[in-house]
């Protein structure tokens, strides 16, 4: 041990920075077991303690800095050109060239080969790369993530032959090359309201369309591609107006395309990675798929963004947990660990379970993600459901568990030269992204009466309570909540019932959760994963009286294991 490593550790303020964030994360590595092949899960180690290792330092220095000097935009050059530029600092320059090329966060989903495996890697390792990735910079995963899930939307409305043109430049892992990917769907009137789209779209002489209108907010202002809602002049009214567009920032000769960048936003959060207001003056953009189904071709990318949302909010919890939880192993007051004193232990339990619920439900969507693309009988349906499901509850948990963890560091997790403050401040857009939280809740309801996706769901979560392990009265416990949750969501999914979709996917999204829990607690052999099962349907769903002492029933525990203690 050197002199200042030494002094690191016996150093009253606990600094958990240089921390490898994949080495140290021992769950997430007993997790990968059951959702990942035992080959695929060996390949990719490295390349998960590698990221891991820059997310505990380099990379989380590197989002520090681009926090703290945001993208500047310049309208022209010192000759006087009109050419518009985002300046941004080169911090987020080299995240972005390790975000996109290094570890081909954009486009290994879309790839036949990608870190040296031939074939096409499953959902879970992606969104693996994701969580371990936003511990260190939220910003930039929205980027990242709308380059994914707008070459998937290309890829599956585009024709072949703007498939063609345009594909390989969002594919490409040379960073001098790749496009990046951007949405612009929100007008100032519009909002949430696609049908209340005012952008007019016209035809173009060459088979192209020219784009007039406001966009009020687009993250990624400057990315090489976007996807653009516009009404087709002369259209139908409404929705079925509404088409979907691919806009690329150069045209064919290079110049800058006929668009541009307003301001930019100066925001609570996400500081690091540009938002702004487009201003589309005949721009030229090229339809994608049929006339009049833009928000049907749209929600596909939406979805896909919203279950990055949900991963997205599972690493900012991680990331608060793992800093709660190492403060208290450090710190001493009053003769004692932190961690060894009662209520600490306690307020980290109701840390840890949320984070944890978000943590399976990434991997539930994903493998479900994984299932539908296959055209698996049913997995679309529960992909249908579980995506505005993990995007609605667990975005509002991260809104808590960053808060509340804060609070473990005491005075310093209040100044700027710690994770703390970004952590809850890049938190609290995950629950605007991509849909507030009442339009998500709404979408919950929609999977089910449009999908029929609540009995695909309750036959999954009886699947997950086959699994042997789980001690029949817990699992009596899990079947009875769920059936109960259910009920309600039906209700909420009738004729004036809408007032119950927020409750209704909460029922839902803690059910699912603590069942998968268990399961997976189950399968590898996880006390405290079934501690934590238990935790969440005692706290999260069944009623309690407020004025009793917390307890775990004995009879929940398996043959064997003792009844765990209460959060």
């Amino acid at each position: 041990m050197t002199e200042s490593t030494s002094a690191a550790v016996t150093h009253p303020i606990p600094d958990r920075h240089g921390q490898n964030l994949y080495t140290v994360d021992a769950e997430l590595q007993r997790l990968l077991t059951l959702y990942l092949p035992d080959d695929l899960r060996r390949h990719m180690a490295p390349h998960f303690e590698r990221l891991g290792g820059l997310a505990g330092g380099p990379l989380d220095e590197l989002a520090g800095t681009a926090d703290r000097n945001p993208p500047v935009l310049e309208s022209r050059t010192r000759t006087g050109l009109d050419v518009q530029r985002i300046v941004k600092h080169p911090a987020y320059v080299e995240m972005e060239r390790l975000a996109l090329s290094e570890f081909a966060m954009g486009a290994i989903s879309h790839r036949d080969e990608t870190f040296g495996w031939q074939g096409k890697m499953p959902p879970a390792v992606k969104y693996v790369l994701f969580y371990l990735f936003v511990q260190a910079e939220f910003g930039l995963c929205c980027p990242v993530s709308m380059t994914d899930s707008l070459t998937r939307t290309l890829k599956k409305f585009g024709s072949p032959a703007l498939v063609a043109r345009f594909l390989p430049r969002l594919t490409t892992l040379d960073f001098d090359e790749l496009a990046q990917g951007a949405m612009f769907m929100t007008e100032q009137a519009a909002g949430s309201d696609i049908a209340a789209t005012t952008t007019l779209a016209r035809p173009g002489p060459n088979g192209e369309w020219l784009l007039t209108g406001d966009k009020w907010f687009c993250s990624n202002p400057d990315a090489g591609f976007a996807m653009v809602l516009a009404r087709v002049e002369g259209g139908a009214p409404g929705m079925k107006g509404v088409s979907l567009f691919l806009l690329p920032r150069r045209l064919e000769d290079g110049s800058l395309n006929r668009y541009r960048i307003i301001r930019l936003k100066d925001k609570m959060g996400t500081r690091s990675m540009a938002s702004g207001e487009i201003r589309l003056e005949g721009a030229t953009a090229y339809l994608v798929g049929e006339q009049g189904r833009g928000f049907v071709q749209m929600a596909d990318m939406v979805n896909n963004s919203r279950l990055s949302n949900g991963v997205r909010a599972a690493g900012l919890m991680r990331r608060a947990v793992a800093e709660a939880e190492y403060i208290a192993a450090e710190r001493r007051a009053f003769g004692k660990r932190l961690a060894d004193m009662p209520l600490m232990q306690r307020q980290l339990d109701k840390l840890r379970v949320p984070a944890e619920q978000a943590r399976t439900m990434v991997f539930q969507t994903a493998q479900a993600l994984a299932r539908s693309d296959a055209g698996e009988d049913g997995a679309y349906a529960l992909l249908r459901i579980l995506t505005p499901l993990i995007k609605f509850r667990a975005c509002r948990d991260a809104r808590k568990v960053t808060g509340d963890a804060m609070e473990v560091r005491g005075g310093c997790g209040y100044i700027e030269e710690w994770s703390d403050p970004r952590l809850v401040r890049d938190a609290h857009l995950g629950s605007i992204w991509e849909g507030t939280s009442n339009i998500v809740a709404l979408d919950v309801i929609r999977a089910i009466k449009r999908e029929n996706s609540l009995p695909v769901l309750r036959a999954h979560a009886e699947a997950l309570l086959a699994e042997p392990g789980i001690a029949p009265a817990f699992a009596t416990a899990l079947r009875e909540a769920m059936d109960r949750a259910c009920a309600l969501a039906q209700t909420a999914a009738q004729e004036g019932g809408e007032v119950l979709a927020r409750q209704a996917a909460s029922a839902l999204y803690h059910c699912t959760s603590a069942i998968a829990m268990a399961w997976e607690a189950a399968r590898s052999g996880s006390t405290e994963r079934m501690r934590w099962a238990q935790l969440a349907l005692l706290h999260r769903v069944l009623p309690r009286d407020p004025l009793s002492p917390d307890a775990v029933p004995a009879a929940w525990a398996a043959s064997g294991t003792p009844a765990a203690v209460a959060a």
